[in-house]
């Protein structure tokens, strides 16, 4: 008897569950494969975090998507689908990790058309879109933003150093502190840490759900200042480090230390602003209440 009502309080999402079951024996070999490869590298570090936050959020939005009302939309819905499934295989045939990685988006996007339609996908809009941070940036948009940035932090950390007293000087990304040079590699130009942010800080947005328009884009259009920001500190500690206790401290524990403090710092600015801006801007009325 137990089991016959379990079976029919499931039975109307079974095509949700079979769909789930699906998914997950599509991705489950590929977030393996991840865990073990490239969410290793400091690049994509943070790749593991935006599965869970993802998974997360698809829980918490669970009812805003099955129970929304039933419209399905199986044109566009097999369509991405399909098109999800033709880029999956490329990226799987070629070991393309951003072609695996973002088939997701059309193949969930495709089951949710099919099983619920579009009330179902502005149900789960966020967690479906959530998913682009798991995706690597392209290698020519990383090499083309690498450059510049490495080139503003090394500026930017001679100038301020050099005006507080410490012997350094720079040649190109080189800096020379002391008795030792510093290289300021591609993993110092702060591109990860700007995108590591952005995933913490668009879902921090989401969850306190800010009435504002204007709160909620002054803190989108902050998210990678901060970042960068708390990059260049991260820089100049190391720089410190280096010509106060050694060459050894600095490449050392201390340099991934630096790391964590760097995502700690910058989401403590990124709280701190939240709240500022929630003291200075008002909501947006809804409307005039009309008195008798």
């Amino acid at each position: 008897m137990t089991f016959k009502l379990l079976f029919a309080a499931l039975q109307p999402r079974m095509p949700w569950l079979v769909a789930l079951a699906g998914f997950a024996a599509m991705y489950l070999p590929v977030y393996w494969w991840a865990a073990n490869g490239i969410w290793q590298t400091d690049e994509q570090a943070h790749g593991m975090i935006v599965l869970i936050v993802a998974g997360w959020l698809f829980w918490q939005q669970r009812r805003a998507i099955m129970d929304a009302p039933v419209r399905p939309a199986p044109l566009a819905g097999w369509t991405s689908f399909f098109f999800g499934l033709l880029v999956f295989s490329i990226g799987r045939i070629l070991d393309v990790s951003i072609l695996t990685l973002g088939s997701q988006i059309p193949i969930l996007l495709g089951a949710i058309l099919i099983l619920g339609g579009w009330p179902a996908v502005r149900g789960g809009w966020f967690p479906l879109a959530y998913i682009v941070f798991m995706i690597p940036l392209p290698g020519p948009l990383v090499d083309a933003l690498t450059g510049p940035l490495k080139q503003w932090v090394s500026v930017i950390a001679e100038n301020t150093l050099y005006a507080i007293g410490y012997p350094i000087a720079r040649d190109g990304v080189m800096l020379t502190v002391g008795q030792y040079q510093l290289l300021v590699a591609d993993a110092c130009s702060g591109l990860n840490s700007m995108f590591s942010l952005s995933a913490l800080g668009v879902v921090f947005m989401y969850i306190t759900a800010r009435a504002s328009r204007l709160h909620n884009a002054l803190m989108l259009v902050s998210i990678l200042p901060i970042a960068f920001a708390a990059n260049i500190v991260r820089v100049m500690a190391l720089i410190l480090i280096t010509y106060h206790l050694g060459d050894e401290a600095g490449q050392g524990f201390l340099h991934g230390a630096a790391g964590i403090v760097l995502m700690i710092v910058a989401l403590i600015i990124l709280f701190l602003l939240d709240w500022v801006l929630a003291k200075l801007i008002r909501p947006e009325s809804r409307g005039t209440a009309v008195r008798p």
